[in-house]
């Protein structure tokens, strides 16, 4: 009987530690303090006061004000979280770096405790696609074929979708789609190292590239994707994606069933309601 093979590996974990300990967030973290402003607000909508918070990211002394009395857990397969340990429990910025991240979230869901808050922020789908456009033209044209430069990332409706298969209640994705204009390619490739976020796939190119291959790089970009404000710029998009989740308990709110309802929606707009079922009438000028 033949056995299953295991599932390759999408991310390289070596060197995706090593492009994470050559960041430099003080230089280019201004997509973690938009995160962080942003996961900032959401906690104060809340008005929850969390006594046990768990903070999951590969940048500890970056993320550690967000929850300064958090349980720092480092994004590995394997995250250290005691089941039922924490009312609360942020992901951030390290999600779309995962081989398995439903497997992530379902980590964070039994770190939680009944009514605890989970939640995350990461790069999305429309992140960089300048960049993946780019790229793939210019090792067309240079190297004659295709390779894996850029991490693919989750588009939001598969994001939210992680949260129900993960088994949390109220489950809320949303986004925060930002434009950021750089000089050229080289520019916007260096902020990518500094932000630790360079190719770490396991199935990357491993030879050296033909210095051609950069030029023609930044030809391609500069003129397909110039800035909307000054065509000597280019444009890179980025979409965070914010998720939001509860670990069940019998006082959240819950759908009603079908046909649950009390009230008709009709009457209470003042409306007549629509039959779908209906044939129209017409009247005799329609004929």
């Amino acid at each position: 009987m033949a056995q299953n093979s295991p599932q390759p590996r999408l991310v390289d974990p070596a060197r995706l530690a090593r492009s994470r300990a050559r960041a430099r967030l003080d230089v280019a973290g201004f997509l973690h303090d938009e995160a962080k402003a942003e996961l900032q607000e959401r906690l104060i909508d809340v008005n929850r006061r969390f006594t046990a918070p768990a903070l999951v990211t590969a940048f500890p002394a970056y993320w550690a004000d967000l929850a300064p009395s958090a349980r720092i857990v480092a994004p590995d397969e394997v995250l250290d979280l005691t089941p039922g340990a924490h009312d609360l429990v942020i992901h951030a910025m390290a999600l779309h770096w995962a081989d398995d991240p439903v497997g992530q979230i379902v980590q964070c869901r039994r770190a939680l405790r009944p009514d605890g808050l989970f939640l995350s922020a990461a790069f999305g789908g429309e992140t960089l696609v300048e960049l993946r456009a780019a790229l793939a033209q210019a090792e067309t044209e240079v190297m004659g074929g295709l390779s894996p430069r850029v991490a693919p990332m989750a588009e939001i409706r598969d994001m939210g979708a992680l949260l129900q298969r993960a088994g949390l209640a109220l489950p809320v994705a949303d986004r925060l789609p930002k434009t950021v204009t750089y000089r050229d390619a080289y520019a916007l490739m260096a902020d990518l190292r500094a932000m630790g976020e360079t190719n770490a796939l396991a199935a990357r190119h491993r030879t050296a590239v033909p210095r051609a291959f950069f030029a023609r790089l930044s030809e391609v970009y500069s003129a397909r994707f110039p800035a909307a404000d000054d065509e000597k710029r280019i444009r890179a998009s980025f979409e965070i994606v914010f998720l939001s989740g509860w670990a069940p308990h019998d006082t959240q709110q819950k759908p009603l069933r079908p046909g649950a309802a009390k009230a008709r929606l009709a009457d209470a707009l003042g409306t007549s309601e629509f039959d779908e079922t209906a044939r129209p009438v017409l009247h005799p000028s329609d004929d």
